[in-house]
């Protein structure tokens, strides 16, 4: 009996930045012969729309099969088809549950999303205490968007004592790490502390990773900050805001 290769996950990767329809080709053979990471990949492209047609249903299915086969990232990301309607109806006692798995598998994501559940109520009761506890977790795990958001804990003193330090400390690790959240609460220190430019060059890197429901009310933030250069970032933002949600023309 033939078996299958292991997947070449060099060459994927370089099949997606020159032909992603190749790619895609070659994760649905492996994941039709139940290589799980395969399976978890090729529903990550359906989501993303990349080499495929996205299709939401398609991406639940695969994060399903490799979810069940016990891959980490597949249990989050079924955690957040469950969270966000993304080919199913949203569930968010089911999402929990796929969100503690990943967790229970020292997956970041996993626990960066339980900590979200708790804080917003999904699923569950409000609990922000159990959520600090799960974004601390994800923080000493190196999780820069946890960092920003336990950051703001430490800025209000929600369940924990209030250390502006401690608080300005997380923004700025956050912002290292990329994450666009972190970038805007790093800038928003700096230009408190006179540093406009510096500021500015953080915003626009944020700009471009932001997704549009953050992007409307930073460009209103900006545009009331009185500072000439942040208002013209606020331009920026609210340019790239219009190019995300005008409509696509047929060709």
């Amino acid at each position: 009996m033939a078996t299958t290769a292991a997947l070449d996950t060099a060459k994927v990767n370089r099949l997606l930045a020159s032909a992603p329809g190749a790619a895609a080709a070659m994760l649905l053979e492996a994941a039709r012969a139940d290589q799980a990471p395969a399976q978890a990949w090729l529903g990550q492209l359906y989501l993303d729309g990349r080499g495929v047609t996205r299709d939401t249903g398609e991406a639940l299915y695969w994060f399903q099969r490799a979810a069940h086969a016990g891959v980490p990232m597949a249990m989050n990301m079924l955690g957040r088809c469950y969270e966000n309607a993304w080919g199913c109806t949203a569930d968010y006692a089911l999402a929990a549950v796929w969100y503690r798995c990943a967790a229970a598998r020292d997956l970041d994501w996993g626990v960066y999303n339980m900590a979200q559940m708790l804080a917003n109520g999904r699923g569950m009761a409000v609990d922000r205490a159990a959520a600090c506890r799960w974004f601390q977790r994800a923080v000493a795990m190196g999780h820069a968007r946890a960092m920003h958001f336990l950051g703001q804990f430490y800025e209000y003193g929600w369940e924990v004592q209030a250390d502006q330090a401690k608080a300005f400390e997380l923004y700025r690790r956050s912002a290292e790490g990329g994450d666009y959240r972190g970038l805007c609460s790093w800038a928003s220190v700096l230009h408190g502390r006179g540093d406009s430019e510096a500021a500015a060059r953080l915003l626009r890197r944020a700009i471009p990773l932001a997704p549009a429901h953050y992007l409307g009310p930073l460009a209103a933030g900006l545009c009331a900050s009185g500072s000439a250069l942040l208002v013209a970032v606020a331009d920026e933002a609210e340019a790239r805001l219009q190019n995300m949600v005008a409509p696509v023309c047929p060709p």
